[in-house]
């Protein structure tokens, strides 16, 4: 193990954070646990002048204490450039400014490892990453072609719509063939945003939950099962669906093995993918979570396997 690192997280305000259920929290108290040093940064506080990236900064020391999980240091000029590891784990929408956050940091990486690697993550939004592997999806289209949606929606009768950059099962709607609401739903998306949709086959699977499985470096390392909320088709976590515990199958382990090397390669080291019965759903590398739900089923740390991997990469 090397000394200790000095580690910059990329986050969202520190004060928004669900300390029983973010997956940055988890990683942050492993690498303070470890003696590394930890500051915390916005996007909206970069700077690039030249070759030169700084963020202002806080050094912090944390706590799982509601309502007192952080205390800060004075703000700083950070210097990202001389840090050992920056986490990039800002949630989305992956819109342009965090397009343009995975450009500035291209500046400091690999010297300063940035994980995810941000080249890999600017080419990889998780709702296109999977469209390289459409033998494990169910039938899915994106486009901007109204008629093309209607076709598809002709073809299988009962589908999800969800806008490609979003997260947390904002803006995602199941439309079966008979729902008035259809074409109400095309304008209120194309009226406000120029991204096309993707739409996939309703898998009446979801009822039985939709499962987070967690990667390290390419490895399944465990498994949480979401299931929504009675009267909504979406399994997301911040909006009601339900974790429980869960283990991976035959079927699933096959899709870690097809996925793992692509993602060991590009130096996506902490991913979390959505599978829906048989079929891969979603591949998630901005700010995929789930490891503090993983832990109170399985007693696993993934955080522990997260930091073993940083730092012998450093």
């Amino acid at each position: 193990m090397p000394g200790a690192l000095k580690v910059a997280v990329q986050m969202d305000p520190m004060e928004t954070v669900k300390i029983d259920a973010d997956s940055t929290f988890a990683l942050m108290l492993e690498a303070q646990s470890r003696g590394h040093q930890l500051w915390h940064y916005e996007v909206r506080h970069m700077a690039l002048r030249g070759q030169r990236l700084t963020a202002r900064a806080n050094s912090v020391v944390l706590r799982r204490e509601v309502g007192n999980h952080f205390t800060f240091g004075p703000t700083e000029l950070l210097d990202l450039g001389t840090m050992d590891v920056v986490l990039m784990r800002q949630d989305p929408p992956f819109d342009m400014a965090y397009i343009t956050a995975t450009h500035m940091l291209e500046h400091i990486h690999p010297k300063t490892l940035v994980v995810n690697d941000p080249a890999a993550v600017r080419n990889a939004p998780e709702k296109l990453l999977v469209a390289h592997f459409p033998d494990l999806m169910p039938p899915t289209l994106i486009t901007w072609d109204r008629a093309a949606i209607a076709e598809f929606r002709a073809e299988f009768r009962d589908i999800i719509i969800k806008p490609l950059f979003g997260n947390g099962g904002i803006g995602v709607f199941r439309v079966r063939e008979d729902d008035e609401n259809f074409g109400s739903i095309l304008d209120s998306h194309f009226s406000r945003t120029t991204e096309p949709l993707m739409i996939q086959r309703y898998e009446a699977a979801v009822r039985q939950g939709d499962k987070r499985i967690i990667l390290v470096d390419g490895e399944p390392m465990g498994a949480v099962n979401r299931i929504p909320a009675k009267g909504d088709a979406r399994s997301n976590m911040h909006v009601g669906g339900r974790p429980e515990k869960s283990t991976l199958t035959a079927r699933e382990h096959d899709i870690c093995a097809a996925i793992g090397p692509y993602l060991r390669e590009r130096g996506l080291l902490f991913v979390g993918i959505d599978v829906i019965g048989d079929y891969l759903t979603e591949i998630n590398v901005t700010s995929p979570t789930g490891l503090q739900e993983i832990t109170r089923f399985d007693g696993i740390k993934i955080e522990e396997t997260v930091w073993d991997k940083i730092e012998a990469k450093v």
